[in-house]
């Protein structure tokens, strides 16, 4: 049977949802899915995390009142929780693209399908090989990892079954 395998992957920065198109017109099967437990950790865990980093600083040891140290303190714990939910957030991507040409010489998929919240698929798109790559017929850029496969089917396919 020469049938072409469609994998349909719906993500975010921590979950990855991998469907295929099933023989039923307009239905996807669940695959897969990868997620990323330390996309998990809440802003404040970040944000702790980056003012321990900074303890030493200059910033610091200004005194407590000066509204420049409060400034500048708010503002570069900002900017670590930011760079650091990007940085987990890119290597999340470099794991599914990997995922996905593991996938492909295995054969498991012919056509690629991506939906995903804008920022990631972005990121994926940088992640993934030529030959993955090569094989994206359709991408959408919104987040549905959290909908039902009919759900994610009726966005994709319509509310009439695809022939």
């Amino acid at each position: 049977m020469n049938q072409s395998h469609h994998w349909i992957v719906v993500a975010d920065e921590a979950i990855a949802r991998i469907l295929a198109c099933s023989k039923a017109p307009g239905v996807l099967d669940s695959v897969e899915e990868l997620t990323d437990p330390l996309a998990h950790a809440s802003n404040a865990d970040l944000q702790r995390d980056a003012q321990g980093r900074r303890a030493g600083s200059a910033t610091h040891s200004a005194r407590p009142t000066t509204p420049h140290r409060l400034r500048s303190s708010a503002n570069a714990t900002a900017s670590a929780g930011e760079s650091e939910q990007h940085l987990q957030a890119a290597d999340f991507a470099k794991r599914v693209a990997e995922h996905l040409g593991d996938a492909l010489r295995a054969q498991r998929f012919d056509e690629l399908s991506i939906v995903a919240a804008p920022r990631f698929l972005g990121l994926l798109r940088k992640a993934m090989r030529a030959d993955v790559a090569g094989r994206v017929t359709r991408e959408i850029d919104k987040d549905l990892v959290h909908l039902e496969n009919d759900d994610i089917a009726r966005r994709l396919f319509g509310e009439a079954p695809r022939a």
